[in-house]
Protein backbone atom coordinates (compact mmCIF):
# COMPACT_ATOMS: atom_id res chain seq x y z
CA UNK A 1 0.00 0.00 0.00
CA UNK A 2 1.29 3.33 -0.45
CA UNK A 3 2.00 6.39 1.99
CA UNK A 4 0.75 9.52 1.24
CA UNK A 5 3.79 11.66 1.67
CA UNK A 6 7.37 10.93 3.24
CA UNK A 7 7.73 11.72 6.97
CA UNK A 8 11.04 13.21 8.41
CA UNK A 9 11.22 11.17 11.05
CA UNK A 10 14.63 11.68 12.68
CA UNK A 11 13.34 15.58 12.46
CA UNK A 12 9.87 15.12 14.14
CA UNK A 13 8.47 17.52 11.37
CA UNK A 14 5.87 16.81 8.51
CA UNK A 15 5.49 19.39 5.42
CA UNK A 16 1.23 19.22 5.79
CA UNK A 17 -0.89 19.11 7.73
CA UNK A 18 -2.09 15.34 7.75
CA UNK A 19 0.48 12.09 6.50
CA UNK A 20 -1.66 9.03 6.57
CA UNK A 21 -0.60 5.28 5.38
CA UNK A 22 -2.22 1.86 5.30
CA UNK A 23 0.04 -1.04 6.44
CA UNK A 24 -0.10 -4.91 5.91
CA UNK A 25 2.39 -6.04 7.67
CA UNK A 26 4.12 -9.33 8.77
CA UNK A 27 5.74 -10.50 12.35
CA UNK A 28 8.63 -8.43 11.91
CA UNK A 29 7.22 -5.49 11.70
CA UNK A 30 7.89 -2.66 14.45
CA UNK A 31 8.37 0.72 15.73
CA UNK A 32 10.32 2.49 18.31
CA UNK A 33 10.29 6.25 18.56
CA UNK A 34 11.08 7.22 22.07
CA UNK A 35 9.93 10.63 22.46
CA UNK A 36 6.93 9.69 20.04
CA UNK A 37 6.09 12.47 17.93
CA UNK A 38 5.78 16.09 17.57
CA UNK A 39 2.26 15.31 15.91
CA UNK A 40 -0.65 13.04 17.14
CA UNK A 41 -0.94 9.49 15.61
CA UNK A 42 -4.32 7.82 15.49
CA UNK A 43 -3.87 3.93 14.04
CA UNK A 44 -7.18 1.94 13.16
CA UNK A 45 -6.39 -1.82 12.94
CA UNK A 46 -8.44 -3.78 9.99
CA UNK A 47 -7.41 -7.02 10.78
CA UNK A 48 -4.70 -8.92 12.53
CA UNK A 49 -3.47 -7.89 15.98
CA UNK A 50 -0.79 -5.05 16.73
CA UNK A 51 0.68 -4.51 19.87
CA UNK A 52 1.22 -0.91 21.77
CA UNK A 53 4.05 -0.63 24.51
CA UNK A 54 4.13 2.07 27.42
CA UNK A 55 6.00 1.72 31.03
CA UNK A 56 3.57 -0.05 32.36
CA UNK A 57 2.94 -3.10 30.02
CA UNK A 58 0.97 -3.10 26.59
CA UNK A 59 -2.14 -2.74 24.98
CA UNK A 60 -2.83 -5.76 22.44
CA UNK A 61 -5.44 -4.67 19.62
CA UNK A 62 -7.78 -5.99 16.91
CA UNK A 63 -9.90 -5.33 14.49
CA UNK A 64 -11.76 -2.14 15.33
CA UNK A 65 -9.57 -0.70 17.54
CA UNK A 66 -8.37 2.94 17.54
CA UNK A 67 -5.46 3.89 19.15
CA UNK A 68 -4.56 7.65 19.49
CA UNK A 69 -1.29 8.57 20.91
CA UNK A 70 -0.18 12.40 22.27
CA UNK A 71 2.87 14.17 20.77
CA UNK A 72 6.06 13.35 22.70
CA UNK A 73 4.61 9.93 23.70
CA UNK A 74 6.58 6.69 23.69
CA UNK A 75 5.93 4.78 19.93
CA UNK A 76 6.80 1.27 20.64
CA UNK A 77 4.28 -0.38 18.68
CA UNK A 78 4.37 -3.40 16.07
CA UNK A 79 2.28 -6.73 14.98
CA UNK A 80 1.51 -8.93 17.69
CA UNK A 81 1.04 -12.35 15.82
CA UNK A 82 1.11 -13.31 11.94
CA UNK A 83 0.12 -10.17 10.56
CA UNK A 84 -1.49 -6.57 11.37
CA UNK A 85 -3.36 -4.84 8.77
CA UNK A 86 -3.14 -0.88 10.10
CA UNK A 87 -4.51 2.08 8.82
CA UNK A 88 -2.48 5.22 10.76
CA UNK A 89 -2.36 9.22 10.04
CA UNK A 90 0.16 11.25 12.25
CA UNK A 91 -1.91 14.70 11.96
CA UNK A 92 -1.27 18.79 13.60
CA UNK A 93 -4.85 19.40 15.05
CA UNK A 94 -7.00 22.17 14.60
CA UNK A 95 -7.13 24.40 18.09
CA UNK A 96 -10.84 23.36 18.00
CA UNK A 97 -10.29 19.52 17.99
CA UNK A 98 -8.59 19.94 21.41
CA UNK A 99 -11.73 18.62 22.80
CA UNK A 100 -12.42 15.85 20.60
CA UNK A 101 -8.73 14.39 21.41
CA UNK A 102 -9.58 13.67 25.04
CA UNK A 103 -10.10 9.54 24.90
CA UNK A 104 -10.13 6.94 27.40
CA UNK A 105 -6.66 6.62 28.81
CA UNK A 106 -4.70 3.11 28.20
CA UNK A 107 -1.69 4.52 30.26
CA UNK A 108 -0.10 8.15 30.32
CA UNK A 109 -0.68 9.88 26.52
CA UNK A 110 -1.82 6.06 24.99
CA UNK A 111 -5.57 6.32 24.25
CA UNK A 112 -8.27 3.76 23.08
CA UNK A 113 -11.50 3.50 21.76
CA UNK A 114 -13.49 0.51 19.94
CA UNK A 115 -16.47 1.83 18.33
CA UNK A 116 -19.51 -1.03 17.94
CA UNK A 117 -21.92 -1.48 15.25
CA UNK A 118 -23.22 1.55 13.14
CA UNK A 119 -20.43 4.13 14.52
CA UNK A 120 -17.99 1.49 13.86
CA UNK A 121 -18.94 1.59 10.02
CA UNK A 122 -19.17 5.11 9.54
CA UNK A 123 -15.66 5.69 11.45
CA UNK A 124 -13.68 2.84 9.41
CA UNK A 125 -15.64 4.58 6.34
CA UNK A 126 -14.37 8.03 6.83
CA UNK A 127 -10.83 7.45 7.92
CA UNK A 128 -10.89 5.33 4.66
CA UNK A 129 -12.02 7.68 2.39
CA UNK A 130 -9.51 10.55 4.17
CA UNK A 131 -6.60 7.97 3.14
CA UNK A 132 -8.39 8.11 -0.18
CA UNK A 133 -8.30 12.07 -0.21
CA UNK A 134 -4.76 12.17 1.13
CA UNK A 135 -3.43 10.12 -1.65
CA UNK A 136 -5.20 11.37 -4.31
CA UNK A 137 -4.88 13.87 -7.23
CA UNK A 138 -7.49 16.58 -6.33
CA UNK A 139 -7.08 19.78 -5.55
CA UNK A 140 -7.07 20.82 -1.67
CA UNK A 141 -6.68 17.10 -1.17
CA UNK A 142 -4.80 18.59 2.49
CA UNK A 143 -8.16 20.16 3.45
CA UNK A 144 -10.11 17.10 2.28
CA UNK A 145 -8.50 14.88 4.36
CA UNK A 146 -8.65 17.13 7.47
CA UNK A 147 -12.27 17.62 6.94
CA UNK A 148 -12.77 13.89 6.85
CA UNK A 149 -10.41 13.21 9.87
CA UNK A 150 -12.66 15.99 12.06
CA UNK A 151 -15.37 13.88 11.30
CA UNK A 152 -13.86 10.83 12.90
CA UNK A 153 -13.13 12.36 15.44
CA UNK A 154 -16.34 14.08 15.87
CA UNK A 155 -18.14 10.97 15.68
CA UNK A 156 -15.08 9.69 18.11
CA UNK A 157 -16.58 12.19 20.42
CA UNK A 158 -20.34 11.03 20.87
CA UNK A 159 -19.53 6.87 21.63
CA UNK A 160 -20.13 5.75 24.96
CA UNK A 161 -17.59 6.44 27.84
CA UNK A 162 -16.99 3.90 30.18
CA UNK A 163 -18.87 5.12 33.43
CA UNK A 164 -21.05 7.77 31.19
CA UNK A 165 -24.45 7.38 31.06
CA UNK A 166 -25.82 6.35 27.30
CA UNK A 167 -28.62 7.87 25.22
CA UNK A 168 -31.07 5.11 24.89
CA UNK A 169 -30.86 4.41 20.55
CA UNK A 170 -34.41 4.94 20.50
CA UNK A 171 -34.70 8.26 22.64
CA UNK A 172 -31.56 9.49 20.10
CA UNK A 173 -33.57 7.99 16.62
CA UNK A 174 -36.25 10.73 18.01
CA UNK A 175 -34.66 13.03 18.84
CA UNK A 176 -32.77 13.41 15.01
CA UNK A 177 -36.82 12.96 13.76
CA UNK A 178 -37.91 15.81 15.50
CA UNK A 179 -35.02 18.14 14.63
CA UNK A 180 -35.68 16.81 11.15
CA UNK A 181 -39.01 17.95 11.05
CA UNK A 182 -39.44 21.44 13.21
CA UNK A 183 -41.33 22.91 10.46
CA UNK A 184 -44.12 20.28 10.43
CA UNK A 185 -47.27 18.99 11.98
CA UNK A 186 -45.49 16.24 14.85
CA UNK A 187 -47.46 13.04 15.80
CA UNK A 188 -45.89 11.45 18.58
CA UNK A 189 -47.38 8.42 17.89
CA UNK A 190 -45.81 8.21 14.53
CA UNK A 191 -42.78 8.98 15.76
CA UNK A 192 -42.47 6.53 18.55
CA UNK A 193 -43.99 3.80 15.94
CA UNK A 194 -40.90 4.74 13.91
CA UNK A 195 -38.66 3.93 16.53
CA UNK A 196 -40.30 0.99 17.93
CA UNK A 197 -41.85 1.69 20.69
CA UNK A 198 -45.63 2.94 21.95
CA UNK A 199 -46.34 7.12 22.60
CA UNK A 200 -46.10 6.51 26.39
CA UNK A 201 -43.26 4.14 26.05
CA UNK A 202 -41.19 6.80 24.28
CA UNK A 203 -42.36 9.76 26.11
CA UNK A 204 -41.58 7.88 29.65
CA UNK A 205 -38.04 7.26 28.13
CA UNK A 206 -37.69 10.20 26.58
CA UNK A 207 -37.96 12.24 30.34
CA UNK A 208 -36.23 9.87 32.13
CA UNK A 209 -33.09 9.95 29.61
CA UNK A 210 -33.44 14.05 28.76
CA UNK A 211 -35.25 15.49 31.39
CA UNK A 212 -38.38 16.68 29.04
CA UNK A 213 -41.01 15.74 27.34
CA UNK A 214 -40.86 15.00 23.62
CA UNK A 215 -42.97 17.84 23.05
CA UNK A 216 -40.55 20.23 25.83
CA UNK A 217 -37.44 19.05 23.46
CA UNK A 218 -39.35 19.87 20.02
CA UNK A 219 -40.62 23.42 21.36
CA UNK A 220 -36.67 23.72 22.62
CA UNK A 221 -35.56 23.17 19.30
CA UNK A 222 -37.96 24.92 17.27
CA UNK A 223 -36.73 28.25 19.57
CA UNK A 224 -32.96 27.62 19.19
CA UNK A 225 -33.51 27.30 14.79
CA UNK A 226 -36.09 31.10 15.43
CA UNK A 227 -33.15 32.51 17.36
CA UNK A 228 -30.97 31.62 14.28
CA UNK A 229 -33.16 33.07 11.78
CA UNK A 230 -33.77 36.01 14.09
CA UNK A 231 -29.98 36.60 13.93
CA UNK A 232 -28.90 35.98 10.53
CA UNK A 233 -31.73 36.57 8.39
CA UNK A 234 -33.89 39.44 7.80
CA UNK A 235 -36.97 37.07 7.52
CA UNK A 236 -39.90 38.00 8.99
CA UNK A 237 -41.33 36.93 12.44
CA UNK A 238 -44.37 35.38 10.82
CA UNK A 239 -42.27 33.29 8.02
CA UNK A 240 -40.18 32.28 10.84
CA UNK A 241 -42.67 31.01 13.04
CA UNK A 242 -44.18 29.18 10.08
CA UNK A 243 -40.59 27.61 9.59
CA UNK A 244 -40.29 26.23 12.79
CA UNK A 245 -43.60 24.71 13.20
CA UNK A 246 -45.77 27.78 14.31
CA UNK A 247 -49.02 28.68 12.06
CA UNK A 248 -50.03 31.39 14.59
CA UNK A 249 -47.57 34.11 14.92
CA UNK A 250 -49.34 35.37 17.95
CA UNK A 251 -48.53 31.73 19.73
CA UNK A 252 -45.32 31.76 18.69
CA UNK A 253 -44.55 35.05 20.04
CA UNK A 254 -45.19 33.81 23.25
CA UNK A 255 -44.23 30.67 23.50
CA UNK A 256 -40.60 32.40 22.13
CA UNK A 257 -41.05 34.88 25.21
CA UNK A 258 -41.47 32.27 27.55
CA UNK A 259 -38.07 30.24 26.36
CA UNK A 260 -35.54 33.86 25.99
CA UNK A 261 -37.60 36.30 28.18
CA UNK A 262 -37.86 38.84 24.44
CA UNK A 263 -40.50 39.18 21.77
CA UNK A 264 -38.92 37.95 18.54
CA UNK A 265 -38.71 41.87 17.49
CA UNK A 266 -37.34 42.57 20.84
CA UNK A 267 -34.94 39.91 20.58
CA UNK A 268 -33.51 40.95 16.97
CA UNK A 269 -33.30 44.46 17.73
CA UNK A 270 -30.54 43.25 20.30
CA UNK A 271 -28.29 42.39 17.72
CA UNK A 272 -29.23 45.12 15.14
CA UNK A 273 -26.30 47.49 14.24
CA UNK A 274 -26.89 51.11 15.97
Amino acid sequence: MKEAQTRLEDEGTQAAPLVTGHFQEGPGYATWRRHGTGDWLLVETRGGSGRFGHSGGEVRVSAGDLILLRPGVLHDYGTAGEQWDLLWVHFHPEPAWQPLLAWPEAAPGLMTLRPADTAAEKIAGRLQEMYWLATGALPRRDLLAMNALEEVLLRCDMLPRPGAPRLDPRVQAAMDILCRCLGDPVSFDTVAGECGLSESRLSHLFREQSGLTPMQYLEQQRVSRACQLLDFTTRSVTAIAAEVGYENPFYFTLRFKQHTGHSPRDYRRRVAPK
